[in-house]
């Protein structure tokens, strides 16, 4: 008797999780679909499918009425709420081919370069705070795979106007410092990612094979420091790589990262949610024993381009979906190079 009732209640506990759990799915593959965001009807980011594709069913709020799918950079698909009664959705995922990375040398030499475009971004209660984008070069030990520099070409910042910054109100912050440049240090080196405290997973594609990465802390006690408090501390990441490739930087073909952290003053009720997005899409890769590239400072204050990059039809453009929803309330700040964009 005891070992039924068991059975049942496993059952059961199944149950209630797929009850509780959409799964976005290829029409195409007929595999699941990590990486699609769900926006609300204002632009709210308020699901983000993992490796399975699977997101939170209580993440998505009946007023918002209208759900925007985005995936690959670009919306596939709008959905009412009632759309979401299913647990499986599929999903026309064919918006664009890869792009091929080019590969412009394999004599052998001291560096590997590997160049492409990226954008980041941090929402705050799961809205827009402020949107970055542009052209990295990350320059590798060709013997070790080891990250050696950082190459910051061009790109452009969006922020919010007339910000009012109360230190006591962290909800009316621009996280702007939260912006950062994709962090691919251990991409040529995947076996890195495999800690005690890392959760790893892999996706086998018919286009490509993913691997995601999951790492927590704060999930029970809470962080103070000078009136200030963090809990939930989470980080993803997805990297993708050619399929069935041995995952080395030749490979690489998207690298995406998510942080997520809760924050808030003392005298603040409830905890803001801030979001960090950064991406990086490998569009080159050189050898050579020079590492003379030029690069631009990265300063949130400021854009620096000499041409514009993200008017390629390959660049991964989301200010182009976040300016569907928000129209004139993020700037871009001025272009401070002293080229003349072409």
């Amino acid at each position: 008797m005891r070992k039924y009732l068991l059975q049942f209640f496993f059952v059961l506990a199944i149950n209630f999780v797929n009850a509780q759990t959409i799964t976005f799915i290829s029409e195409k593959t007929n595999k699941p679909m990590p990486k699609v965001s769900v926006f609300g009807k204002d632009g709210s980011i308020l699901a983000y499918s993992d490796i399975d594709g699977k997101i939170e069913k209580k993440s998505l709020v009946p007023s918002q009425e209208k759900f925007q799918l985005v995936y690959d950079n670009l919306p596939i698909a709008t959905l009412s709420y009632s759309d979401f009664d299913k647990d499986v959705i599929r999903l026309n995922d064919q918006v664009k081919e890869i792009e091929a990375v080019v590969i412009k040398s394999k004599k052998p030499a001291k560096y590997v370069f590997v160049k492409g475009n990226f954008n980041t971004y941090v929402t705050l209660n799961n809205k827009l705070n402020c949107y970055a984008d542009g052209v990295v070069t990350y320059i590798f030990d060709n013997k070790t795979k080891k990250l050696k520099n950082t190459r910051l070409e061009q790109y452009r910042v969006y922020r919010l106007e007339n910000v009012k910054e109360d230190r006591k109100q962290l909800s009316s912050w621009d996280y702007d410092s939260f912006l950062e440049i994709p962090k691919i240090k251990n991409v040529g080196r995947i076996e890195e990612y495999k800690t005690k405290n890392a959760r790893f997973k892999e996706l086998k594609g018919d286009r490509k094979d993913e691997v995601e990465i999951t790492g927590e802390a704060l999930q029970k006690n809470e962080f103070a420091l000078f009136g200030y408090r963090f809990f939930d501390i989470r980080t993803i990441l997805n990297i993708a790589y050619e399929k069935d490739s041995q995952k080395t930087l030749n490979d690489l073909l998207e690298y995406n990262e998510i942080e997520f952290i809760k924050l808030k003053h003392k005298s603040e009720p409830e905890y803001n949610a801030v979001v960090i997005y950064s991406n990086f899409y490998p569009t080159e890769l050189d050898l050579g024993n020079e590492d003379n590239i030029e690069k631009v400072k990265f300063n949130t204050g400021a854009s620096n381009y000499k041409k514009e990059f993200w008017k390629e039809d390959s660049f991964p453009n989301m200010q182009n979906v976040f300016s569907s929803f928000f129209r004139e309330d993020l700037k871009e700040k001025p272009n401070q190079s002293s080229g003349t964009p072409k």
